[in-house]
């Protein structure tokens, strides 16, 4: 049996009903036998599962006829799983996956799409993942992937890294369709920090926008931004090329630039004058931008690793330095060579 055969036959799950758990889920269910998608909340459980909408986070997208949705962890693993996708916030990560491991058998193949670490420990969540599940084998998804573009079809790609090849060859098999293409990596570090770094630049892309600052604004965020990301990934054990790919620049140019990301629109309103706690009440999902920022900026001050966007972004969202002044001190910064 080919492996595209055996996943077709498998049933595969998705933890996390919000936009991209939906959204995998739908594009698992073109690959595969069935999808089981876990939501939190019975009362949207039940919705999602009469109207076949997620009128939550994705009210345009028709959920696949293949999709079962539940409310109940225990419904998930009533039968076998083949592989599981883990889509919640890092945030939510360790409790949930306590909660949930004693439903795994230890041989599924285990994938998450989560941008963001562990506050405190800034452990990745590949790596809560084998600490708190029985599974080896252990992929990750992250990308250039706006949950809205993707759900109406447009053409997209993502990365999925692991040390495992049957795990990235699964995980192709299992999304890739003709309008979203699959890469594979070996840099699993890298393809985690570069998508949890990322989110901070994207606050800062919004903040440009909304300060109507223009393309070479926008330009010098992007370039330097990366540059200091990916110091700080190289710092963390990654490799520096991966800030490069999908999951970094990639990424970066998606969500520095689009009001689909809610980084971005967190960025822009604060930069108009909201305060951030309105913001995040009535933004409808999670900015793990606002996260990040202060993990970072505890982690880079500690470590001594030069990170002056991601201190501005910082100071720019706690409202301890003006966003005009917080622009003037970065511009007034020794000028360096660029390499």
């Amino acid at each position: 049996m080919t492996a595209r055969a055996f996943w077709f036959d498998s049933t595969v799950a998705v933890i996390g009903a919000g936009a991209w758990g939906t959204v995998l889920a739908n594009l698992l269910a073109k690959n595969c036998r069935e999808v089981r998608l876990w939501c939190r909340d019975e009362e949207q459980a039940r919705a999602m599962t009469t109207t076949r909408v997620n009128a939550k986070y994705l009210p345009d997208l028709t959920i696949d006829p293949k999709v079962r949705v539940f409310a109940e962890m225990e419904r998930i693993f009533e039968s076998r799983i083949g592989a599981v996708i883990w889509a919640l916030p890092s945030y939510a990560c360790r409790d949930r996956m306590r909660e949930a491991a004693r439903f795994f058998r230890g041989d599924e193949f285990l994938f998450h799409a989560t941008k963001g670490v562990e506050k405190g420990t800034l452990k990745r969540v590949s790596e809560i993942l084998k600490e708190e599940l029985p599974c080896a084998r252990i992929g990750v998804i992250s990308g250039p992937n706006l949950a809205v573009e993707i759900a109406r079809g447009d053409p997209s790609a993502t990365v999925i890294a692991s040390h495992f090849d049957e795990v990235t060859e699964a995980g192709v098999t299992l999304l890739a369709n003709e309008m979203f293409r699959v890469y594979s990596s070996y840099d699993v570090i890298g393809v985690e920090w570069a998508g949890a770094l990322k989110n901070i630049l994207a606050v800062a892309g919004g903040a440009v926008e909304g300060l109507n600052m223009g393309g070479n604004a926008r330009a010098m965020l992007i370039t330097r931004g990366l540059a200091e990301i990916a110091r700080f990934g190289v710092a963390m054990g990654a490799k520096a090329h991966t800030f490069t790919g999908l999951a970094g620049l990639g990424d970066l140019l998606a969500t520095s630039g689009s009001p689909l990301s809610r980084n971005f629109r967190t960025g822009f309103r604060r930069a108009q004058g909201e305060k951030l706690e309105e913001i995040l009440a009535n933004l409808g999902g999670v900015a793990e931008g606002v996260r990040m920022a202060a993990i970072v900026r505890a982690a880079a001050q500690e470590r001594k690793i030069s990170m002056p966007l991601s201190e501005g972004v910082q100071r720019f969202l706690e409202g301890s330095v003006d966003v005009h002044e917080g622009i003037r001190v970065l511009m007034a910064r020794p000028m360096g060579r660029e390499y």
